[in-house]
Formats: structure tokens, C-alpha cells, sequence
């Protein structure tokens, strides 16, 4: 019978005589991204029945981009143990229409997955923001002025 080979230790290891395990996540980012698709499917769905200026979606894009900057300062930050970006910052970046960023930021450096209070009021400005999108502009919107 063939023995098992001693595994190497890393240095913090040896020092300690304790792994750090990486927690293990609570499930796949796959459920994330399907809300950008959804989103996506909104976008056209209504940009076919009342033309979206390009604008908008440019706008989206930009600051997706700023809240995945923001999202790896954080993360940046939290790992040198120095000053954090707010979390309101992050919220208000995710519902001003840059949470398609922050959810690839999430899922990508593995930041802001775990606290439950933060991912509620993340997920509740994503739905904010989709809403605040199909009444702006919707073609439902003038129907319900005009009553």
C-alpha cells in the first residue's frame, strides 16, 4: 500500500499550525447574472415598443464601470485593512443604474457575497432601479399621466 505524502505548509502555516480556509460561498453567481440578462430583455423589450435613447444605455454602462471601480478599491482596501468605500456609496452607485457592475465586481473579486444586511439592501436597490426604468420608459407612462 502506497503512503500518502506529507503536504507542504506554507509559512503562515508553520508559524500558526492553523489553515485559513477561504469561507465557502453561498451559491452560484450564475442566479446574479441572469438579472443583468432579465434587465437586458426588459431593455429591448421596451425600447421596441418606445425607442431608449442610446444614452441611456451608455449611461448604464458608465457607471456599472465606476461600480466596479468602487467595488475593487473596497476590496483592495478591505485586504490591506485601510480605509473602506461606504457601503451607502456602493448602494447608491448599484441603484443610480451601476449594479450590473456591481454584480460582476461581486462575483468576479468575490466581494460583498457574505453579509446578508448588505446583500438585502443591494438586491432592493437593483429592483428600485428596474422599476424606476420600466416607469420612465415604458409606454405605459403617458396612458397612466393622461387619466
Amino acid at each position: 500500500m502506497r503512503q500518502a505524502k506529507p503536504r507542504r505548509q506554507s509559512p503562515r502555516t508553520r508559524q500558526t499550525g492553523t489553515r485559513r480556509r477561504m469561507p465557502a460561498r453561498t451559491g452560484s453567481g450564475a442566479v446574479a447574472y441572469l438579472a443583468i440578462v432579465a434587465f437586458t430583455s426588459i431593455y429591448l423589450v421596451v425600447d421596441a415598443y418606445r425607442p431608449v435613447s442610446i444614452w441611456v444605455a451608455a449611461f448604464y454602462l458608465a457607471v456599472s464601470l465606476a461600480c466596479f471601480v468602487a467595488y475593487a478599491m473596497d476590496k483592495t482596501a478591505a485586504v490591506a485593512a485601510r480605509w473602506r468605500v461606504p457601503e451607502n456609496t456602493l448602494l447608491l452607485l448599484g441603484f443610480a443604474g451601476g449594479w450590473p457592475g456591481a454584480i460582476v465586481a461581486q462575483q468576479v473579486l468575490r466581494h460583498k457575497t457574505k453579509k446578508a444586511g448588505f446583500r438585502q439592501a443591494f438586491w432592493g436597490t437593483v429592483a428600485l432601479n428596474v422599476l424606476a426604468f420600466v416607469v420612465i420608459f415604458s409606454p405605459l407612462l403617458p396612458d397612466m399621466l393622461a387619466r
